[in-house]
């Protein structure tokens, strides 16, 4: 095999395995790391190895890694992250629970390298379609693992087949943490909630796509509606409030937006069986599916309902929306990001440097976070190690990089929803299957990040990374079809 053609076949081998192993987020054996670092990626080893093989092909001009023009933005706020690290560390922050200024900022830079790796092997391996295709085949079968893997756990939870303590004890041999004691499935990553992340924000994309525009990677035209049920099932069975409604809300206004003539389609298809001569068949058919989707949906709500955990949603304590919160167990989450806004309104222009938001958290606590949430109470006890984060993604750049580098970010993050409204606007099923995916990607990551802080969790990076890439030809396509038009 002459060399070009095996240092080809090896990246794409190495690009399929980080696209498998995505679902492992928090892998044990991780050196150099201590036991409070959870966001461990597997697929981090095969991307390291990657990037080596295609930085060989690089200087062997093999490849062109050329970045997409949406990176202009993110490398401006990687400079300003840089720089506003280094003005930082002229407010001098005390040192907390062992942990000093220059520890969290090298920890913070290793996590943004981490994602940004993620991004660029994923822009750098999907160019066209036929990489588009082979990308999507290696994560559904990463989708498929997770939904086999929650199915064993939900045999351990739900019968007596098999001992919870044992799949517990599978789970420790690779992930960092038990099986949940509450009974919710958490599939390979850490716990539930990063779970529902990963199926909001990069598996039900392509999905919902595929369902939506019709367009399929292979001859199996079951296989993307299946996924997508059993990516559905294994969402509800997290029980996870956040991952849930982001899902939901996603695929709604992507409907809403891209799916109108999908609409007409099953409306002309209802309201067929109406027209005369009517058949009680057809009228029967399709009374029976509007009947299935109500029980369904009624079904998955009261299934969930049963939970407290749900029910609180629904119930306002009186107390006003402090209550509120403390009643839905985010009382912790919301004020540690209230302490982080406190650090961006202490220097609003800079930021404290990133990573260093934590250093401000616990003196600028709310009051009623003091008095009301025991888990505020018990990481402020002298015996913990935790340090705190922000718990928001947006709170903590503001507070970390200041307006600057918060501008920056948006301005990345709306770069790539331009593209995506280019591309949507373009001829052809594989546009459009690429288009209804990277907004239903934005619009999930945008509602996700509110949810979390770490810039080294690949779901944040890895559709982003692949429309990246494939805006390029998508958007050269559609230049030649204009010219022709206009010709």
């Amino acid at each position: 095999m002459p060399r070009k053609v095996a240092l080809d076949w090896l990246s794409r081998f190495l690009w399929g395995a980080v696209l498998l192993t995505l679902p492992v987020t928090s892998f044990r054996y991780f050196p150099f790391l201590g036991k409070s670092t959870l966001v461990r990626p597997l697929a981090f080893y095969p991307l390291v190895l990657l990037i080596f093989v295609l930085g060989i092909r690089w200087l062997r001009r093999e490849v062109r890694l050329a970045l997409p023009g949406v990176f202009l933005p993110l490398a401006g706020f990687l400079l300003i992250a840089l720089l506003m690290t280094a003005v930082g560390s002229l407010f001098a922050p005390l040192e907390l629970r062992g942990q000093d200024y220059w520890g969290r900022a090298l920890r913070a830079w290793v996590t943004v390298f981490i994602g940004i790796t993620f991004f660029l092997a994923a822009t750098w391996m999907n160019r066209d379609e036929e990489d588009v295709r082979c990308s999507l085949k290696w994560l559904y079968i990463g989708l498929f693992l997770s939904v086999l893997w929650g199915g064993v756990q939900l045999l351990a939870f739900k019968t007596n087949l098999l001992e919870k303590e044992t799949v517990t004890l599978w789970q420790r041999a690779f992930s960092m943490r038990e099986l949940v004691r509450t009974n919710r499935v958490s599939g390979f990553a850490f716990e539930p909630s990063w779970l529902a992340g990963q199926i909001a924000t990069m598996y039900l994309p392509w999905l919902f796509a595929a369902v939506l525009s019709g367009y399929r990677i292979s001859r199996h035209k079951w296989m993307e509606p299946v996924l997508a049920l059993l990516a559905a099932f294994l969402l509800v069975m997290t029980y996870s409030r956040g991952g849930i409604l982001i899902a939901v809300a996603a695929a709604g206004l992507t409907f809403i937006l891209v799916g109108r003539k999908t609409m007409r389609r099953i409306w002309g298809w209802f309201t067929s069986a109406f027209q005369p001569p009517a058949r009680s068949r057809n009228v029967i058919l399709r009374l029976g599916v509007v009947l299935l989707i109500v029980m369904l949906v009624v079904g998955v709500f009261g299934f969930l309902a049963e939970r407290e955990y749900f029910n609180n949603l629904f119930e306002i304590p009186e107390g006003g929306w402090q209550a509120y919160v403390i009643h839905n167990f985010a009382g912790a989450r919301v004020a540690y990001a209230w302490g982080a806004m406190r650090a961006f309104q202490l220097h609003p222009w800079t930021g404290v440097g990133l990573g260093a938001s934590g250093f401000y958290i616990y003196r600028n606590l709310p009051d009623w976070a003091l008095t009301s949430v025991p888990e505020i109470a018990r990481h402020l006890s002298p015996t913990t190690h935790l340090y705190p984060n922000a718990k928001n993604l947006y709170v903590r750049i503001l507070a970390e990089t200041g307006l600057f580098g918060f501008a920056l970010f948006v301005v990345f993050l709306f770069s790539i929803l331009g593209n995506i409204q280019a591309v949507l606007r373009s001829r052809g099923s594989f546009a459009r299957f690429v288009g209804v995916a990277g907004l239903f990607s934005w619009l999930a990551l945008a509602l996700y990040i509110a949810t979390q802080d770490s810039f080294a969790i690949s779901n944040l990076w890895i559709n982003l990374g692949i429309l990246a890439g494939v805006f390029g030809v998508l958007a050269t396509s559609s230049r030649s079809h204009a010219s022709r038009g206009n010709g």
